[in-house]
């Protein structure tokens, strides 16, 4: 069974900074496309990025400005994200968006911008 786990969401001001974690079970592999994807109250939930053997892709929202990494050996994700704005307020889930356990997500993490 996938079980994923992110945490690290937080208040932070607009141009604010945040990294958040994902860990993830071991069943979890290289092989693996994993992202984030986020969802705002009332809106759908969008698939902000992705990283594949080190490939990154990136929604054109958070494009320059989120960055997608993982440490297969730590069974984690991160993404960082910098120069948040208001409208990068959402819960954000670590998603399996590729290989075994596809479709999978966590429980999410709050980040709100806000002054």
């Amino acid at each position: 069974q996938v079980r994923l786990v992110e945490s690290g969401g937080d208040l932070v001001q607009p141009g604010g900074s945040l990294r958040l974690f994902c860990t993830h079970s071991s069943s979890i592999g290289s092989r693996n496309t994993m992202g984030w994807s986020r969802q705002a109250p009332g809106k759908q939930r969008e698939l902000v990025a992705t990283i594949t053997d080190g490939y990154t892709n990136y929604a054109d929202s958070v494009k320059g400005r989120f960055t997608i990494s993982r440490d297969v050996a730590k069974n984690m994700v991160y993404l960082q994200m910098n120069n948040l704005k208001p409208e990068d307020t959402a819960v954000y889930y670590c998603t399996v968006v590729a290989g075994a356990g596809s479709g999978s997500w966590g429980q999410g993490t709050q980040v709100t911008v806000s002054s």
